[in-house]
């Protein structure tokens, strides 16, 4: 009975030590007798100096930092909603799940087609770039996975006649320019530009 209430008093001081600190108790741990509590920190980045833009480069790259700022939000919220899309989907039947993804196309159509309609053509490039930096896939790959091979294949016919390529990878190891879409974006991101 001790004990427990050994480890009780352990519990309730290690809480009001870690609210003290700016931390929260999540668990705790017996280990070979002694009661340890566990928490769970916030994570932090550690870049190196490097892979930030240096003032040189943000100088000769207001256009693109410019863009990449106003496209990041939208890549951001693309990747959000897209994993709370998938995440709804994966218990549906199929029926259902055609169903929940027009859906879920045309409500971004509602909420966004005059609002991306404004902006460039190179505002609409870095999109594409980005949208594939958060998610891992092409935005073509997207639209395949989520509506098929067809409907993939009329978008990119209708991108391909205003210019743009649904395929385009974002690959920063092998191209300049993507890495450079890259930094500026981890430096948007630590809050750096």
């Amino acid at each position: 009975m001790r004990s427990r209430i050994a480890i009780l008093i352990l519990l309730v001081a290690a809480a009001v030590v870690g609210r003290a600190q700016g931390n929260h108790v999540r668990f705790a741990t017996v280990v070979d007798g002694d009661t340890i509590p566990l928490y769970y920190l916030t994570e932090i980045s550690i870049v190196s100096d490097g892979s930030l833009l240096t003032p040189d480069e943000i100088r000769k790259n207001k256009k693109l930092i410019r863009n990449v700022r106003l496209m990041l939000p939208y890549a951001k919220e693309g990747r959000r909603r897209l994993d709370k899309l998938e995440l709804e989907i994966s218990q549906l039947p199929k029926k259902q799940r055609k169903a929940a993804i027009k859906q879920a196309e045309q409500d971004l159509l509602d909420e966004y087609k005059g609002e991306l309609s404004k902006y460039t053509f190179q505002q609409g490039l870095v999109l594409i770039k980005l949208i594939d930096r958060e998610t891992g896939r092409t935005s073509y790959a997207i639209v395949d996975e989520l509506r098929g091979k067809l409907r993939a294949g009329v978008y990119q016919t209708f991108a391909r006649l205003f210019g743009y390529n649904l395929k385009t990878h974002f690959d920063p190891q092998h191209d300049a320019h993507d890495n450079l879409i890259d930094r500026i974006a981890r430096s948007i991101e630590l809050g750096r530009i």
